[in-house]
């Protein structure tokens, strides 16, 4: 057992939590992370990896939601209050993992939108901002041509531009539950919820199996919060087995390309007068997606599939050239489930709303959201818990964010790093810039007895050994896929070969050992 990871389990026995925490995605995180911040002892379990399921199958955006002011004037709070979020984590909370980003929209001949209304689209979009991006606008075909060199011209009558951002949704929830650590939450992953604690028919704790070792162990807590996302009515039935469905279940998949090009724009392609395929440069490589589809089956087992494939190219063939879509670039795909509020009818226009609700036995589950409003959401949750706690917690913040470990212009720590490690690949100091902020020295210093560490992870990677030991040491990493699929880009650029699983496999097994 790692060092963190026994901590983690000492910590854990010492005895009563204010609030425990179900699910370690970004809803729980969150949660976590204010009740810390507000002066609660809290927990959080999380049964597989955090982030493990949906929170790191998104489509990598911190966006206001151009597509929502199709659906009329009661979408302008959204979209403004998306805004207000997206700035405060590009500005404040996390500048080195969330970075601004041009989009988009082509105009086709015979197109579902015509350059007048696109053009009124984004003037509204970028003042619902405050105009903090600049002013969207349309542009001509040639010009659009030089933002997005793979284009596809045919028909093309302009596109207009806005202005969002994107991130490594990962990274940042593995950040900010170390926030929540730094806080005073206590973390641990790969331990499942097996059964709930009760008294009479109250809620009042959790019963556990750590995953690792195959101990079980138990947790009492003034109160639970379910965010288990896909599992939120599994975890619902443990508190009153006939809790009626609450939520369903829509899947979006994704494709990782390679691509020689760089884009300098995103493009955001209308399917229909709803739907809009996105395809964004994204970790030197090109995204696609995604899907919108009734999702029945197992969470766990949900898969891009061929079809899937299909879909996703075809409906980017629209707006961009074959030669960037040949099925040989494919480098990576991976699906993922919206947790929807329960109804009928189509998954693509069901409201993108979070539900909070206390169940008979007084848990409480949240259901629903984005990782632009992941901090909002998780504010809301607390003054939740405040409720069944008889305190006012929804006061609990000054209203000034807190930044995540890191937080810095990542152009600034990469120029600083340069000047102290001269000999490191420019390539390898921007990455972890990028993905580390001021930490990328924590990260580095891990080099200083074993210089080894300073290596690629793969050749056509920036990834370095380091960041593996870091992941391990830092950052609750026990198995290989922890390490190379979310807390580095080994997995999405397609470099996980069996060579780099297998040495990734013995440095967790030396460090646990």
């Amino acid at each position: 057992m790692s060092e963190q990871r026994a901590r983690a389990r000492e910590s854990l026995g010492h005895g009563a939590f204010d609030l425990v925490v179900i699910g370690g995605g970004a809803l729980g995180i969150a949660t976590t992370w204010a009740a810390a911040r507000s002066g609660l002892r809290v927990a959080l379990v999380e049964a597989g990896d955090f982030a493990g399921a949906t929170s790191s199958a998104s489509s990598k955006l911190v966006h206001g939601g151009l597509r929502y002011l199709a659906m009329g004037p009661g979408a302008v709070p959204m979209v403004r209050e998306n805004h207000a979020e997206r700035r405060a984590l590009g500005d404040r909370l996390a500048p080195h993992l969330v970075r601004p980003l041009p989009f988009l929209v082509p105009v086709y001949r015979g197109g579902p939108h015509s350059r007048p209304v696109l053009g009124a689209g984004v003037v509204l979009y970028s003042a619902l901002s405050g105009f903090g991006d600049g002013v969207g606008k349309v542009l001509s075909a040639r010009r659009a041509v030089e933002y997005v060199p793979h284009l596809r011209t045919d028909g093309l009558r302009g596109a207009a531009l806005y202005y969002d951002h994107q991130m490594n949704d990962a990274r940042v929830a593995i950040t900010a539950a170390r926030a929540a650590a730094e806080a005073g939450a206590v973390l641990l992953n790969h331990v499942e919820v097996v059964g709930l604690r009760k008294r009479g028919s109250v809620v009042t704790g959790v019963e556990l199996r750590d995953k690792v070792d195959g101990g079980g162990f138990g947790l009492d807590a003034s109160v639970v919060v379910n965010a288990t996302g896909p599992w939120l009515d599994s975890v619902r039935r443990m508190e009153d087995a006939a809790a009626a469905p609450s939520i369903r279940l829509s899947k979006g998949a994704h494709l990782v390309l390679k691509t020689d090009t760089p884009w300098r724009a995103a493009m955001t392609i209308p399917v229909d007068d709803v739907r809009v395929s996105f395809a964004i440069p994204w970790e030197g490589q090109l995204l696609l997606g995604t899907t919108d589809e009734v999702y029945e089956g197992d969470p766990a087992d949900v898969r891009c599939s061929q079809a899937d494939i299909d879909q996703i190219l075809g409906e980017a063939s629209v707006g961009i050239s074959s030669e960037a879509l040949d099925r040989s670039r494919l480098a990576y795909t991976f699906a993922g489930l919206r947790v929807l509020p329960g109804g009928s009818g189509d998954t693509s226009h069901a409201k993108r709303e979070t539900v909070i609700t206390r169940g008979r036995g007084g848990m409480i589950s949240v259901a629903g959201g984005k990782w632009t409003t992941f901090r909002r959401i998780g504010a809301s949750v607390l003054a939740r818990v405040g409720d069944a706690l008889g305190r006012d917690l929804s006061r609990a913040f000054d209203g000034v964010p807190a930044a995540l470990p890191g937080a810095a212009p990542p152009e600034r720590v990469w120029a600083q790093l340069g000047r102290e490690l001269p000999l490191v690949p420019d390539d390898v100091l921007r990455h972890l810039a990028t993905h580390y902020g001021t930490v990328s020295h924590e990260v580095l210093a891990l080099a200083s007895d074993d210089p080894s560490l300073l290596d690629r992870v793969h050749p056509d990677g920036p990834d370095i050994w380091a960041q593996v030991a870091h992941a391990q040491r830092y950052e609750w990493a026990t198995e290989v896929d922890d390490v190379l699929r979310r807390r580095t880009t080994v997995v999405v650029r397609g470099l996980d070969t069996p060579s780099v699983r297998e040495r990734t496999g013995r440095l967790l097994a030396k460090a646990i050992a």
